[in-house]
Order: C-alpha cells, then sequence, then structure tokens
C-alpha cells in the first residue's frame, strides 16, 4: 500500500477527539455489563458459567471478524469501517436489550444474538480507529495522539463498571443494552463528520498484500505469537477476576449497584493509569520494552498468589491491585513490540490479528472463572497464577524485540525536524539522529556529542 498523505491544519486536535469516544465504547462493551450479569442470571435462571457467555458471545464474534474489518480498512479506508461499525455495534445492543424487556427469563437466546451483532460491530472499532490516529499524525505528535487515544481506552475501563452498576440500580439489568445504542449513533455522527481521512496511493492487488503479511509471520513468527499469547492471556485473566470479583461482592457480602463498581473500578484504575503512564515512557525508552513486560507479568504473577495464599479481605483487594498495575505494565510493552514488527503497509492487518486474540481471551475469561468458582474461592486465583507463568515463560524464551522491530522509512513533521528523519529502501530502514555525519564518514570515526 502507498504512503500516506496526512493533512495539515489544527483541526487534526478535533478529529482525535472524535476518535477518542471509538475505544471509549468499545470498552463499555464488556466491563459496562460485567456488574449487571448476577441480575440477569437470576432473572433468566442460569448459572454463573452460562451467565458469562453474554461476554463470550461479545468478544469471541469480535475477534473472529475483526481480522475483516482491518483488511476492509487498509483498502477501503478507516472511516468506512468506523461509521458503519459503531451503528452496527449500537443495533446489536437494541436487540439484546429488547430480549431482556420482552422475552424477560426466556430471552437469553436473543440477548446472545444481540451480543454477537455487537461483537462484529466491535471488530471495526478501536483497533481500525487507532490505525486512523497513526495516519493523521507524524513524528512526536503521534506519540501524544496515541497517548490520548490509549487514556481514553483507560477512561472506559475505569468509568464502565460504576455506569454499568449505576444504570442497573437506577433503572432494571437490561437497559444498559440500550445505553450502548444511546452512546454509538451520536459517536458514529462525530466520527463521520468530525473527522477527515489522509490521501492514500492505490492498494497493492489483495494477494500481493496477504503475500506480505504471510511473509510476516514467516520472518517474525516465533516472538510474534509469544507476544500475542502474552497479551490474550493479560486480558483472559483481568475480565476473569473482574467476572469473579463481581459475583463475589454480590453473594458473599451482598454489595450491589454502585458500591460494586466502585470496588470493581479500584483494579482496572491502575491497570489504566500504569498502562498511560508506561506507554509514555517506554516511547523513548524502547530497550525497556521486554523488561516491562517480564516486571508486569512478575507483579501479576505476586498479585494472584497473594489472593490465593491469604484468605482476608485485605490481602483480597491489595491482590487485585497489585495484578491490575502489573497488566498495565506489560501491555504498553507487548502493544509497541507487535505495532514494530509490521511496516505501515501491513501494521492494520497484525495489530488486527492481534486484537482479535486479545478479545477470545476476554471472551474464555468468564465462563472458565464461573466454573473453576464451583470448586472453591482460591482456585481460580491458583488458576490465573499457572496460566501467567506460562505467558511469563514465553516472553524469556521466545520474544526476541531484535527481531521484531520493523524501522521504517516516513517523513516526519516538519522535514524530520524532530528526529532528524529517516533513511532506507523498500526494506529495512534506519534512523538517523540530528547529529548524524555525512553517510561517506565510516562509523568507527564519528566524533562523540559534546
Amino acid at each position: 500500500m502507498g504512503q500516506l498523505k496526512a493533512p495539515a491544519g489544527p483541526n487534526r486536535w478535533l478529529q482525535l477527539a472524535a476518535l477518542c469516544t471509538v475505544p471509549l465504547i468499545m470498552v463499555l462493551g464488556n466491563s459496562m455489563l460485567i456488574p449487571v450479569l448476577p441480575d440477569m442470571g437470576r432473572v433468566m435462571n442460569i448459572s454463573k458459567a452460562t451467565t458469562g457467555l453474554a461476554v463470550t458471545a461479545f468478544s469471541l464474534s469480535a475477534g473472529v471478524a475483526i481480522a475483516v474489518a482491518g483488511f476492509l480498512a487498509d483498502r477501503y479506508g478507516r472511516k468506512l469501517v468506523v461509521v458503519p461499525s459503531l451503528v452496527l455495534y449500537g443495533l446489536g445492543g437494541i436487540v439484546s436489550g429488547l430480549a431482556g424487556w420482552r422475552l424477560g427469563a426466556g430471552g437469553f437466546t436473543m440477548v446472545m444474538v444481540g451480543r454477537v451483532i455487537q461483537g462484529i460491530g466491535a471488530a471495526g472499532t478501536a483497533p481500525v480507529a487507532m490505525a486512523f490516529v497513526g495516519d493523521l499524525f507524524r513524528g512526536g505528535s503521534r506519540v501524544t495522539a496515541l497517548g490520548i487515544f490509549e487514556a481514553s481506552n483507560g477512561l472506559g475501563k475505569v468509568i464502565s463498571p460504576i455506569l454499568g452498576a449505576l444504570i442497573g440500580q437506577v433503572f432494571v439489568w437490561w437497559a444498559v443494552f440500550f445505553a450502548y445504542a444511546l452512546l454509538a449513533i451520536p459517536f458514529a455522527l462525530g466520527v463521520w463528520f468530525l473527522t477527515r481521512e489522509p490521501r492514500r496511493q492505490k492498494a497493492p492487488p489483495a494477494r500481493e498484500y496477504f503475500r506480505q503479511v504471510i511473509g510476516i509471520f514467516r520472518q517474525k513468527g516465533v516472538p510474534l505469537v509469544a507476544c500475542f499469547w502474552a497479551g490474550t492471556v493479560a486480558l483472559f485473566v483481568l475480565f476473569g477476576v473482574l467476572f469473579f470479583l463481581s459475583e463475589h461482592l454480590e453473594n458473599a457480602h451482598g454489595i450491589d449497584g454502585v458500591p460494586k463498581g466502585v470496588r470493581i473500578m479500584w483494579p482496572v484504575l491502575a491497570m489504566s493509569v500504569v498502562s498511560f503512564s508506561s506507554g509514555l515512557y517506554l516511547q523513548n525508552h524502547k530497550g525497556l520494552l521486554k523488561p516491562a513486560v517480564i516486571a508486569g507479568l512478575i507483579m501479576a504473577i505476586g498479585g494472584t498468589l497473594l489472593i490465593a495464599f491469604i484468605r482476608v479481605d485485605g490481602a483480597f483487594y491489595t491482590g487485585l491491585v497489585i495484578a491490575g498495575l502489573g497488566t498495565g505494565l506489560q501491555l504498553p510493552g507487548l502493544n509497541n513490540l507487535i505495532t514494530s514488527s509490521a511496516r505501515s503497509e501491513q501494521r492494520a492487518m497484525i495489530t488486527s490479528i492481534y486484537g482479535a486474540v486479545r478479545f477470545i481471551g476476554v471472551a474464555f475469561g468468564p465462563p472458565i472463572y464461573g466454573a473453576l468458582m464451583r470448586r472453591s474461592e482460591a482456585v481460580p486465583f491458583w488458576f490465573s497464577a499457572g496460566v501467567l507463568a506460562s505467558s511469563l515463560a514465553a516472553t524469556l524464551l521466545l520474544i526476541r524485540p531484535e527481531q521484531l522491530v520493523e524501522e521504517e522509512g516516513e517523513e516526519e513533521e516538519a522535514g524530520g525536524a524532530e528526529t532528524g528523519g529517516k533513511r532506507g529502501g523498500p526494506g529495512r530502514t534506519v534512523e538517523i539522529p540530528p547529529w548524524e555525519p555525512p553517510a561517506d564518514v565510516p562509523l568507527g570515526t564519528r566524533a562523540p556529542l559534546h
């Protein structure tokens, strides 16, 4: 695919504001529903594991459809995928809401149908919007823009448990589904009218496009799949533990509504704050990407083991926060490694595949943790530590940042004033710092900086 020509002008930040609504609403898709799942289970007379399928249906359908969305966005444009996807997302919410409202205990099947529709819509939202932000910004401003974009994602994770609990307490559990539609439609209109697609050259034939993507996996498949596994495990454990926490607070302590949402918020808030801050830090310290992932995994394992060993409320909440901090520390490193593994021509597809496996991790978390809860309250956390340990082993043994990172020749804003520009042919390119001597000077004779 040809190089993008990002439009200039101050309105890019207004476009960013519109695009930041997209990850926010996608995060609400599961997180806002978790606080009302026990209410849905009681009304429909279904088990905890079956109730968790409301998350599975959404995430699994998104995981299946997301690669298609990435391909379509690369070929036909970001906006033409994001806006219809938001509308479809809202439509699925209406289907599930009507099923809960009109069919009551007999509406579980139609609730699942609506969640599948929502998941297909979600596939074309946040991953494509992130590529859109990358198209609009260059150089240091891209780092800032993606940091704001990630903050929007974190904001969704923080407010969604409280918002879902509040809606369920003030109205009824199925009202959460209608909230998706009420948010999706104005956000879709905002993206449609406030954003402008950068001009792009004609995309290569589909056969050549997929040949390039397959070539990336042939060259970097082992470390790339290890990164995918680590990201999938992180989201699998996170949403499994959140599901456990929602059920535990209501059934063991009688805590419901907004107080429950506030308690669910803390591990997610810890994750979001660390994810945002460490993501910005790692942009200029890429040598620490793998150490950050390792440190985050060790913290997450430590938090889950603390809960499994010490059965008191203080250790329970402390362990959850520590695990949340660890998850927030590892995800930015993984995101950077995966994003850097491909040039811009194939990047949307690689990040979409990554998004797909993460969705699958989210899909299986609640039902599996619901089944584990029937054995004992400690079993889910022993299980979490074991799964996270497999991710740690894969990271230590298989992830090689030097093999993954692919620098590309992409002009910076203002003629490369921020970084000195980049050079290189169609293959790997070399970044040239501002103090780079002429190309005919041997590297060994380079004068030291003063």
